[in-house]
């Protein structure tokens, strides 16, 4: 028996576990309580549908602005197979299959909390289709991030019923060959499930989450990197003294500080005497901008982390207490503002890394022009400059907030709604950005430092440009740049700092 597994139930999912559960390739599992609550808060909802006169939102009432239409216990099944085919109706670019693995997850969780009403072979076959590597094929467009992520969330919910298309073994197939391969019976859903499955938040927990574990590694990265930069442009050590920080104590600033000092210990250039009384801000305010960046990780993490161990799907189910109440969990206005906020965070520690590139290439600090010699025959250095800045701008037109927008949508019974999901997806595409502006950072840094030679930068710097020169070497003359970026993205997403 394999222990590899990410147990699933009431207890609270950190952010740790969601790590680990991607990059050591676990499998989920609900635990013996979360059975056990399923199974009852089925039972008491079975009970309730024995009454008659009983409407219950979406139980056995229509949907949206049809709320009021009594549909007959012998449609119910019917009621739940329709909502997930009429709902599935996402457009765009497949989404990535982590994030489709951290959604399957995310809705197993949310539904072991027994307040859903779900059967448990609707879990069950949530669980096996996450541990057998069958992926829904998902689409980035078609959440307005209220009512739930109805569109993707109908696309994660397809192939329980034998429909849509799945990523399985490396290839994209109908779920109904991938389903008669494993010799699984399509669900017949009971009543409420089909909303239990599609209203939620899991669509955007899931970028949430995914950008997150993205966004602290490039923060790691990003001190790294503005430490080599330091040194390569020979910058004074004094704006990184505690005594600042400890004056204006937010604790990113702080530990960014902190952070730089450590990379430099023992750096020859930077204990050499400086010309210069101060260096540019991109370079003497790296622990002001890197911090409030860090501070703002730090705030979104929380909200995120809380959302995933709550119950989203609508109407809740408390069975100890008698109660069906029909509410509004599955708005994502906390998910929709923080994501905005993670884009704008994020997007700044690629404008400030783009300005300290444009910095090493300007010819200034005894560098050469360009970072290339003989500059005039070579270019050097520029283009990969342009590059960094074009994305930069695209960066900024990203960080438009979503949060801010509403359209009104079923017949205006749902007349505010977070366009969460748009920023899930923009936020995503911006810190993919920042990944490869610090790339192109590194490249450049690591480029202004041979000038450096024979002194050298700290014993930990040292390292890093020996693991970088095995995969990039020193530009001695004009050549394929782009080459050089992409060798210089794949080492950033591998590199343990």
């Amino acid at each position: 028996m394999s222990y590899n597994y990410l147990p699933l139930d009431r207890k609270w999912l950190h952010f740790d576990q969601v790590k680990n559960l991607l990059d050591f390739d676990q499998q989920v599992s609900i635990t013996f309580d979360a059975h056990e609550r399923i199974l009852a808060c089925r039972s008491y909802l079975d009970r309730k549908m024995a009454e008659k006169d009983s409407l219950y939102y979406g139980i056995n009432t229509g949907f949206g602005f049809l709320q009021n239409v009594k549909i007959d216990a012998s449609q119910i099944e019917q009621l739940q197979y329709n909502l997930l085919v009429s709902h599935a109706c996402g457009l765009g670019e497949e989404v990535p299959q982590d994030i489709v693995k951290l959604m399957l997850m995310l809705k197993i969780k949310s539904l072991s909390y027994g307040h859903s009403g779900v059967q448990i072979d609707t879990v069950i076959r949530l669980m096996n289709m996450y541990n057998h590597g069958v992926l829904p094929v998902i689409y980035t467009q078609g959440s307005l991030g209220a009512s739930g992520d109805l569109a993707p969330l109908s696309h994660l919910s397809l192939p329980l019923l034998g429909l849509g298309e799945v990523n399985y073994a490396g290839k994209r197939r109908k779920a109904a060959d991938v389903m008669q391969e494993l010799g699984w019976e399509p669900i017949h859903l009971q009543s409420k499930e089909g909303l239990a499955l599609i209203n939620g938040t899991q669509f955007m927990s899931a970028y949430g989450m995914y950008c997150l574990k993205k966004a602290e590694h490039l923060l790691k990265m990003a001190d790294l990197i503005s430490a080599l930069s330091f040194d390569a442009f020979d910058c004074i050590l004094e704006p990184f003294d505690p005594h600042i920080h400890a004056v204006r104590a937010h604790s990113g600033q702080v530990s960014t500080a902190e952070t730089l000092r450590n990379h430099l210990a023992g750096s020859e250039i930077a204990g050499q005497p400086k010309t210069q009384v101060q260096d540019p801000y991109s370079f003497r305010c790296i622990p002001q901008v890197h911090g409030a960046s860090k501070d703002a990780f730090d705030h979104i993490l929380s909200v995120f982390v809380r959302e995933i161990n709550s119950v989203t799907d609508n109407p809740n189910i408390f069975p100890e207490e008698d109660l069906i109440v029909s509410g509004g969990n599955f708005h994502g206005q906390p998910l929709a503002i923080s994501l905005d906020f993670l884009a704008i965070a994020m997007s700044e520690i690629a404008n400030i890394s783009e300005r300290r590139t444009y910095q090493l290439i300007s010819g200034q600090r005894n560098l050469p022009l360009f970072l290339v010699k003989e500059a005039g025959l070579h270019s050097g250095f520029m283009i990969p400059q342009y590059t960094a800045a074009g994305i930069v701008s695209e960066n900024k037109q990203l960080c438009t907030p979503a949060s801010v927008d509403s359209i009104s949508s079923s017949n205006n019974q749902e007349d505010h709604v977070s366009m969460g999901a748009n920023a899930a997806t923009k936020c995503l595409r911006v810190i993919n950005n920042v990944e490869k502006v610090l790339a192109i950072e590194l490249l450049s840094a690591a480029q202004a430092l041979e000038f450096r030679r024979p002194k050298k930068t700290s014993p930990l710097l040292e390292q890093l440009m020996q693991s970088f020169r095995q995969t990039t070497s020193f530009n001695k003359a004009d050549r394929v740049l782009q080459e050089d970026m992409v060798r210089a993205i794949d080492f950033l997403q591998t590199y343990v700092c």
